[in-house]
């Protein structure tokens, strides 16, 4: 197929660059192709060692959507300009889907498959039938539609950079709810990756139901808590 052709062509021209809240070149073509609408799909939280793994799935009009101007990837904008795009992107998306894959689940089968997991849930529970899928870097398993993973995606098509702010935004206020119901770890702050304060908190503490205990980092925090324990 034609745009999978020129694929790497419209990485190399879209990524890096400001998409000033219209399509990509990439996501023109697949319009102009009948392969419309596009979902973009991204997640948060797959390096934190305690929290889930947020994974979005989200559709944007066609048309230029000014109000999103400053879209990019959710890392690179502070978190104020995330809460501010997330607020707009939920206002003007045609639609959209957030999963968390919670940390038993990660413990159990492993991030990836949380992760790829997550993806594909995030797009088969989005209520508007879409076209195509963007993903940013990995395939997605099980779906019926055509899709393309993009290397560097979230800075380089509008529809993975709104996605990637919704689940960014969406995991960061879980972790604040979560702060409160297990206080201590600090995890308001550092959103559940793996500070030394935050390793400190878990050898004063031990692990809380939501940290990774797969995870070495938490593994070792967690034994030396225990090694203390009378």
């Amino acid at each position: 197929m034609a745009v999978t052709r020129n694929a790497q062509k419209a990485h190399k021209d879209t990524a890096g660059t400001k998409l000033y809240g219209s399509p990509s070149w990439m996501e023109l073509q697949l319009e102009s192709s009948g392969f419309g609408p596009i979902a973009g799909v991204d997640e948060a939280g797959r390096g934190a060692c305690c929290g889930p793994v947020t994974i979005a799935a989200c559709v944007l009009p066609a048309a230029s959507l000014p109000k999103l101007a400053a879209l990019t990837d959710s890392k690179k904008l502070t978190p104020a300009k995330r809460e501010k795009l997330y607020n707009v992107i939920v206002d003007q998306a045609v639609d959209f889907n957030v999963v968390h894959i919670p940390a038993a689940q990660i413990d159990a089968r492993g991030i990836q498959h949380a992760n790829l997991s997550g993806m594909r849930r995030a797009v088969v529970g989005l209520a508007y039938p879409v076209g195509y899928v963007l993903s940013d870097a990995m395939k997605i398993p099980g779906l019926t539609v055509p899709q393309l993973p993009i290397i560097g995606g979230d800075a380089a098509a509008r529809c993975i950079s709104a996605a990637s702010v919704l689940a960014k935004v969406s995991r960061d206020r879980l972790m604040v709810e979560l702060d409160q119901r297990y206080p201590g770890y600090g995890l308001a702050g550092h959103k559940g990756y793996g500070t030394k304060a935050h390793s400190q908190a878990i050898e004063q503490r031990g692990a809380c139901p939501e940290h990774r205990r797969s995870y070495a980092n938490v593994a070792a925090a967690h034994a030396y808590w225990e090694a203390t324990q009378p």
